[in-house]
This record gives structure tokens, C-alpha cells and sequence, in this order.
């Protein structure tokens, strides 16, 4: 929750959740450049991202999106059931218009890819914390320009894969099917594990109905 610094003004506290602690030490100084924002907790995996904000309600999460224990994505409704009020900042290198969309989808209230980190984090933070949200400005032409693409990040491809193995292909049928080698599906399989923060084929399943994938499996 908010603090109150020794001037009297109000104090934004922010975590940072990021698997590197060289990228960590960087927005934390960026951030602490502000004579209003204090980084109250630091951590490297979702899972920590999620207990901490639990406990400390801070007023921002930064949140990066691809970290060891998969994606971040599954974890922000949990994350924002934990602390309604903190407002999390998707910090991540994924400039793919779907990605976006569904991490604003399931909660995210900003957006920043990781080359245009710095005052852009800055920026975001306040208009999030004036009611607002943001996105990066030029990843947020391609998503007005782009027709909504499949959920989680996925490609196209990806998505038509995801629906295979949902409905019981076995990589090699799902390579004839497409026209593929089998390693190919071999690392859109991967690829999709690690978008949607999945480790096996019965949570793949759930993925894929949940989000119209397939009617019945």
C-alpha cells in the first residue's frame, strides 16, 4: 500500500518481479530516480511475485512476463485476487499484439516492452495510478491496427497446434496434418507451454477449452 515519505508526500511502492537481478538493479534505479516511488520488494519467479504482493499490497507490480516457472500470464488473476488494488505492469521483450491484449485481458493495467524501459516504466506507473492504463505507443498501433488474434500470446500456427493436441493428435499426426516435420511441433508444442504457463497436455486441454480452442474434448 501506499506510504508516506518523510516530506509528508505520498510515496508510490512498487515490486519488481523479474528472473534477472541485473534488469532488477536497473528499474530499481530508474524507479528510485523519482523522489516518490520506493521498490519495497524484489523477486524472481511468478509464484514469489504473487505471495509477496499478497502480503505487502504494494501499489504496483511489475511484472515480467516470461520468467523460469513459464509464463506470468496464468498468474495475474491471482495476483490481483490477492491485492485488488495494486496495479500491475506487464514489463516484457514479447511485442506481439495478442500477448498484449491478453495479459490486458486478464488484468494487466500496463504494458511495456523492455527496449523502451526507463522513463516509459515511469510514465506508466503514473497513469495506471491515475485510473488509467498504458501501452507501449507503437506496440499499441499494431493492436489497433491488427484484427484480434488467438489467446495467451500464441500465434496462429500455435493456436491450430494447441487444438490439435487438445483433440488427441500425437506430434507426428499433427505434423502430417499441417505439413510440418516433426520437430517443428516439436517446438510450437514447447513455445506453447511456455506462453500460456502450461507443463502438461491435460492443462493444455483446460487452455484450449477455456478459450474456444475446441468445442469438445
Amino acid at each position: 500500500m501506499a506510504a508516506m515519505a518523510a516530506d509528508g508526500e505520498r510515496t508510490i511502492t512498487v515490486i519488481l518481479a523479474d528472473d534477472h537481478a541485473i534488469v532488477r538493479d536497473g528499474i530499481r534505479m530508474i524507479l528510485e530516480s523519482e523522489p516518490d516511488i520506493e521498490v519495497v520488494a524484489e523477486v524472481g519467479d511468478a509464484e514469489s511475485a504473487r505471495r509477496r504482493t499478497s502480503g505487502l499490497k504494494p501499489d504496483v507490480l511489475v511484472l515480467d512476463l516470461n520468467m523460469p516457472d513459464g509464463s506470468s500470464l496464468p498468474m495475474i488473476p491471482a495476483i490481483r485476487e490477492g491485492s485488488p488494488d495494486t496495479a500491475i505492469i506487464a514489463l516484457t521483450m514479447q511485442e506481439d499484439p495478442s500477448f498484449a491484449r491478453e495479459a490486458f485481458r486478464l488484468g494487466a493495467k500496463g504494458y511495456v516492452v523492455k527496449r523502451s524501459a526507463g522513463k516509459e516504466l515511469i510514465q506508466a506507473i503514473r497513469e495506471v495510478l491515475n485510473g488509467g492504463s498504458y501501452i507501449n505507443p507503437q506496440l499499441g498501433a499494431k493492436v489497433a491496427a491488427e484484427p484480434e488474434g488467438p489467446p495467451g500470446g500464441l500465434t496462429r500456427r500455435e493456436a491450430e497446434v494447441l487444438a490439435l493436441i487438445a483433440q488427441g493428435y500425437t506430434n507426428p499426426e499433427i505434423a502430417e496434418r499441417l505439413v510440418l516435420s516433426v520437430r517443428t511441433v516439436e517446438t510450437h508444442r514447447s513455445a506453447i507451454h511456455r506462453k500460456v504457463g502450461t507443463t502438461n497436455r491435460a492443462a493444455l486441454v483446460r487452455f484450449a477449452r477455456e478459450h474456444g480452442l475446441v468445442e469438445d474434448v
